[in-house]
């Protein structure tokens, strides 16, 4: 019997978790509620990148240390109690201490605007700009001059 071991194991779980996360996706695709949503395929897409990429467990969900991580990352660092609030926001009550990818899609298509879903949306539209002309400023004449 061949075990999976170090990378080999972590590639394994990672494409188990994505298979999870596609047919979440799936599901939502599928939803009556999110039809009218412009573009939902694509954005589903984005959503299962970034939630991979803070779900530090490995276990399919974002806990408290992965949201620290997540907003650290975007260069806005929280308390404690401020990670604490957020969570709640997103999953509808203190009760819990991870945020599933269930609860991640419904703060991000949902119409509740959730802090974090604010700054998340405010950090992709950042990185969508066009860059900017970095060539230097046209020489100025005398002519120029006001």
């Amino acid at each position: 019997m061949d075990i999976a071991q170090g990378g080999k194991a972590y590639g394994l779980l990672k494409s188990q978790q994505e298979e999870t996360l596609d047919s979440i996706n799936e599901a939502f695709l599928s939803d009556p509620k999110y039809a009218e949503e412009e573009d939902i395929s694509s954005k589903l897409e984005m959503f299962k990148k970034k939630y991979m990429e803070f779900d530090l467990n490995d276990k399919g969900e974002i806990d408290l240390m992965g949201l620290k991580r997540m907003l650290e990352k975007l260069g806005l660092a929280k308390t404690h109690l401020e990670l604490k609030k957020m969570m709640a926001e997103v999953v509808g009550g203190p009760s819990k201490d991870t945020i599933s990818y269930h609860d991640f899609l419904n703060m991000m298509l949902g119409g509740k605007n959730a802090i974090l879903k604010l700054i998340l949306m405010f950090e992709g539209m950042g990185k969508e700009q066009e860059p900017k002309d970095v060539a230097p400023p046209c020489r100025k004449t005398f002519s120029d001059l006001p």
